[in-house]
């Protein structure tokens, strides 16, 4: 496992405080290039990069060779609806919300399921290159709350989403894989898309919705909500509010690894990418998430980002470490006989 720090980097600068998403299949002269003069920590691969499993491993291998040598491939892979890699070359996943409705009835059962589902997830990921799987969910599923979440969530009690969302983030590291824990300090109240635009939270207590990430808060990753809560910063969504980054999420909560935002394309979000990067990493996120493809937007997003601070190097370190030491040898087709058995 390549070790993060700054000695590892094949370029001469240290890379910048990004991960970035690429627009095709492929990777173009102009991606690549890019990568070279401004190289992000990481790139986050979608759908539409995603052909077949003999065109990922192509890209993943472009990549690997242009990037810096310790940057993360990432991979929005929940299970469900939130799923980059399909069927007919990858296996289905069920979504959270199906782990939780076993769990409500055997919860040894839910909680072997979770597991399983992580185990499997990461062993399709691992084995396609990645190294960063954006999942578990630790959102509560609420009602009146936009269907975005929805399935998406293990259900409604704080801890038995705690308890789900750990066994699921033992599966992915079992597997090799660093999990993302997400959306931080919680989506599960917003009432409308935070793809289309920024949802506000105005309930004052919002203990229930921290909890789940407060027992997971050992995990290697977190992603942050583009959620604002009145009660906690009238002014700022979370992704750009230090007062919620700081003060709730790494002090309530207790987060000390990595914190990345989510997607800065998303239209809940003010300003141009390069600005909502800059609000979100002065606000204390370690890394910023761009995830359009779009060449421009991107460009001008590295180029004025600032490199990955120590603290963040450290934090990426420790990460890789963790995945590194809790691999398993797994059978995965024992687990996925298993699974089905207990979720069908």
């Amino acid at each position: 496992m390549t070790r993060l720090g700054t000695e590892c980097y094949r370029h001469p600068m240290p890379a910048k405080a990004a991960i970035v998403g690429v627009a095709g299949t492929t990777l173009s002269g102009e991606e690549a290039a890019l990568f070279q003069a401004h190289p992000p920590a990481g790139v986050i691969l979608f759908a539409r990069n995603i052909a077949d499993p003999d065109g990922l491993r192509l890209l993943v291998d472009a990549l690997r060779q242009t990037l810096p040598a310790g940057a993360v491939l990432m991979v929005d892979q929940e299970g469900g609806r939130v799923a980059r890699l399909r069927p007919p070359h990858w296996r289905a996943h069920p979504p959270a919300a199906a782990h939780g409705a076993l769990y409500a009835d055997n919860p040894a059962a839910g909680l072997r399921a979770a597991w399983l589902t992580g185990a499997l997830i990461g062993l399709d990921c691992s084995g396609a290159g990645f190294d960063v799987v954006c999942t578990p969910v630790l959102d509560l599923r609420l009602p009146g709350a936009h269907g975005v979440i929805g399935d998406r969530a293990f259900g409604e009690d704080p801890q038995d989403v705690a308890r789900l969302g750990r066994a699921m983030a033992a599966g992915l590291l079992a597997a090799g894989v660093q999990p993302v824990g997400k959306h931080a300090p919680g989506h599960g109240r917003a009432r409308v898309d935070s793809h289309l635009e920024l949802p506000v939270v105005t309930d004052a207590d919002l203990q229930a919705d921290w909890l789940p990430f407060a027992a997971n808060a050992d995990l290697p990753w977190m992603m942050t909500a583009h959620v604002r809560y009145d009660a906690l910063d009238p002014d700022s969504p979370a992704t750009l509010s230090a007062r919620i980054l700081a003060d709730v999420v790494r002090g309530r909560i207790g987060f000390g690894g990595v914190l990345v935002s989510d997607d800065l394309a998303m239209q809940a979000l003010d300003g141009t990418p390069a600005d909502r990067a800059l609000g979100a990493l002065a606000a204390d996120c370690d890394v910023a998430l761009y995830c359009s493809g779009e060449i421009a937007p991107t460009a001008d997003l590295l180029a004025r980002c600032p490199s990955l601070t120590e603290a963040a190097l450290a934090r990426l370190q420790a990460g890789q470490a963790l995945a590194a030491s809790r691999r398993e040898a797994l059978d995965e087709t024992a687990l996925a006989h298993e699974r089905n058995g207990l979720l069908t």
